[in-house]
């Protein structure tokens, strides 16, 4: 599975399609303990994101999955 993104793109994303303010996306960044925590989980936990933001977030992701069969 390769993910077909750049973070800039799922930034993007946030702001544009969810609204998500850069003071709110800076808050879960530097809450981030390390690279492979997941934003959108984040977002949830501090009540930035709803339920139904979450998964057009994870549709979002869905969108952007490549499964390659070694």
């Amino acid at each position: 599975m390769e993910l077909e993104f750049k973070p800039t793109e799922l930034i993007n994303f946030l702001q544009e399609e969810l609204k998500i303010s850069n003071s709110e996306i800076a808050i879960v960044l530097q809450k981030r303990q390390n690279s492979n925590d997941p934003i959108p989980m984040l977002l949830w936990q501090y009540g930035l994101v709803s339920i139904e933001q979450l998964q057009r977030i994870f549709d979002w992701f869905d969108e952007r999955v490549e499964f390659k069969i070694p």
